[in-house]
Order: C-alpha cells, then structure tokens, then sequence
C-alpha cells in the first residue's frame, strides 16, 4: 500500500470509529462495541466504503493498542490489592471466576467445536470486561457504593487469573503435538511470568531508577519503549504479549513516576485501542454471524444465568442484601476487551473459523445489554421485590431494604423526602 493511501486508510479508521462512538455514547452506550461496529461497517465484508481492504494492513497498530490497553490495565493493578481486600474478596472474585469459567468452559464442550476452541470460550464466556465494568461504576455514580470495593475486587481478582490463564492457554493454542512439548511451552511461560513477578516486587526500586526523569518527553518515550519491548520478549516467550505488557505496567505501578506514566499513557491507551477494536471489526464478516445466531443467544443467556448466581453468592458472603447483589451481577454483565485478545489469539492460532464472529457477536450483544440492565438495576430490584411480596415474603425479609432505611435514602432519594416519611 503507497503511502498516501495507508496514512488515509489510517486517519480514516480513526475518524470513522470516532464518529460512530460519538453517535452512540449520546445513548448511553460504552464505545468498545462501537469501535468494533465501525470496523464492520466500515470494513471489506460489508458493502459500501471500505476503509481497509486487508485488516493485517492495519496489525502493527492494533498490536499497540492491545499492548497500551493491557499495559494501562497493570498501572491500575497493585499487588497489595488482593491482601487489602481480604478473605471474603477472594473467595468472591474466585467464585465468580468458578462458575463462570466453568460454565464457559461447559458450553465450549457443549457446541462441539473443539478441545482448543472450548478453552478459548472458557474465557471469553467467563471474564468480564474491566474497561466497562470500571466506566460503568463511575458513569452511575456508584464508585461510592458499599457492593462497588467488592465489585472492583472481583475485577482485580480477574486480572491475577488471566495472567495464569493466558499462560496456561498459549502452549494450548500452539498446537503443542505431545505433553512434553505443551509442558515446556507452559514452564517458558510461567518463567517468564515468575520473573516478571519477582522483578515486581522486589526490584522496583532498580526500575523506579531507570524511568526516574523529570522530562516528560524522556518519561513517555522510555515507558513506551519498555511496554514494546517486554510485549514482544513475551511473545517470544510464548507468553503472549498482551501479558508481558500487563506486568510491566504492574512493575511500573510500584514506581515514583506511576502517576505521571497513568497520565501520560492515557490518551495513548485511547486512541491505539481504539483501532485495536476497529481492526478486530475489519476482519468480521456480518454473515457470519448470523450462522452462529443460536450458539449467541444461548451464550448471552448462560452468561446472565451464571452472574445471577455469582453475583448473589457474592453478595451472601459478604453480608450483603438484594440490591446489592443486583447491582454486582449486573454491573459485571459486560465482556469487551478480554473477549476480543482472546479472539485475536484464536485467529492467530488458526482455530474454527465460526470462534470470531461468534464472539464478535456475543460482545456486541453483552457490551450493549450490559450496560443498559445496569443502569435499571433499582427498577429491577424494585419488580424482584414485587414478586416477593406477592408470594408472600414481607419487606423485613430483605435485608436492603433494612439498610436502606437504616443507613440513608436510596440511590436517587432526595433527603428530605426521607425526612417527610420518617420524621424520627
């Protein structure tokens, strides 16, 4: 491609994902879906404009937005995280991670599409999207909710098993042809992950030296060079390099010069990522989705059944009511990024061509529904608790509304509403 065109067949990109998310997030929708609905408008599977005719013209950046997304990802992860959260947030996160990966992983099994595609499904099925579940809480203003420390704590929690499930699932997608092979493909990965690990926790002040600069210039160039770089010694590895960006944004996160690097790397994250979600539109074909219609819906399904269950399990562990537990199955509905580095793995690794529409689909599906549920969560709480009435269950038997007349006025009670009600 001259150059000329591939500056605006990128430039175009960009503006066409722009454009599309601008329209949707007027209505409330999250722009990851979006971006990818640009790719497939906008891409050689779809009649009218094509922007880009061959999406591996467009690889080396979605490359370096998927490295700038996870590599962000690891700044916001702390280590400490999961000690500070307690034992309650880690038995929830891992109950979240049990019966939805385990369901994931059911349904792999179920449509019959591989041992290799069911492992893929596992987790596409069973990891939510941190971008989302994170804009939601802030979008709703619920950041300051007692269910939303638990809620992030199950994302961070998610974090931990992603790493040792991305290195578990490379020696797997690498069609390994023995166990001794697929053994050392995963003891290069776990090595590699140890000393990333290692390096993290007990050589953050050698890093903290090497990024230590007043210049910002200097700063971006340098943390931009080490997420490239260990990205692509992971991919050697075998590790994959979303993951190698992943810790090194957590070695980072240890650093002095943290909070500049999150600041700096903002717009970066932005607008790569961006192009990363556009690029894995370019490559669906809109047909193809429809072929695995049923397998999606019954997809979509499952996945809500199983946050139900998790989010409510959550919510008994950690002593908290119905509202509560609506508001976590609800808010963790949303798949996105995750779903679509697995996808791209998939691709890579020349698995079942129906894997990327199906989850091209499926994350259409649950990054739109998601976050249109979660916004309704009180106007579904509120019926739940009609239906209990009904069948004869007393307003005492919930403990949220106990809490709630206990501890202050509902989401969107004005205060002195309260008082006109209760005067004591």
């Amino acid at each position: 491609m001259a150059l000329g065109d591939a500056l605006i067949a990128l430039g175009g990109s960009f503006l066409a994902a722009g454009v599309i998310a601008r329209i949707g997030t007027r209505v409330g929708l999250p722009t990851i879906p979006l971006f990818m609905l640009a790719g497939i408008v906008f891409g050689p599977h779809t009649p009218g404009l094509a922007l880009v005719e061959n999406p591996a013209d467009l690889g080396l950046i979605a490359a370096l937005g998927l490295i700038f997304l996870l590599f962000y990802l690891g700044l916001e992860f702390s280590l400490d995280d999961l000690v500070e959260g307690g034992r309650r947030m880690v038995l929830a996160g891992a109950v979240y991670i049990l019966l939805n990966v385990g369901g994931g992983l059911a349904f792999g099994f179920a449509v019959g599409w591989g041992f290799r595609e069911a492992m893929v499904l596992a987790g596409v099925i069973g990891i939510s999207s941190s971008a989302i579940v994170t804009k939601l809480l802030i979008d709703l203003g619920r950041l300051g909710n007692p269910e939303s420390r638990l809620i992030l704590g199950v994302i961070v929690v998610e974090d931990v098993f992603l790493a040792l499930y991305l290195a578990v699932l490379q020696p797997v997608l690498s069609g390994a042809d023995s166990v001794a092979a697929a053994a050392a493909s995963f003891g290069r990965a776990f090595a590699f992950l140890v000393a990333l690990t290692a390096v993290a926790r007990w050589g953050a002040r050698l890093v903290n030296r090497l990024v230590s600069t007043r210049d910002d210039e200097l700063l971006v160039v340098m943390f931009t060079g080490l997420a490239i770089f260990t990205a692509g010694v992971a991919e050697e590895f075998g590790v994959s390099d979303a993951i190698g960006a992943f810790m090194i944004g957590l070695i980072l996160s240890s650093t002095k010069a943290a909070p500049r690097i999150r600041q700096f790397v903002h717009p970066l994250r932005d607008a790569f990522a961006a192009l990363f979600f556009f690029a894995f539109g370019l490559s669906i074909e809109p047909g193809d989705m429809l072929s695995v219609a049923w397998p999606i819906a019954a997809a979509v399904a499952i996945t809500l059944l199983l946050n139900v269950a998790a989010g409510t399990a959550a919510a008994k562990l950690n002593s908290f009511g119905r509202r509560e537990a609506v508001n976590i199955s609800l808010t963790v509905l949303s798949r996105g990024e995750f779903a679509l580095v697995l996808a791209t793995m998939a691709l890579a690794a020349g698995l079942d061509t129906r894997l990327a529409p199906f989850i091209a689909g499926y994350v259409l599906i649950l990054a739109l529904l998601g976050p249109l549920i979660a916004s309704r969560s009180e106007a579904i709480v509120s019926l739940v608790s009609r239906g209990s009435r009904r069948s004869g269950k007393g307003r005492a038997d919930d403990p949220s509304e106990g809490e709630k007349r206990a501890d202050g006025p509902a989401d969107g009670e004005d205060p002195g509403e309260r008082e006109a009600r209760d005067p004591a």
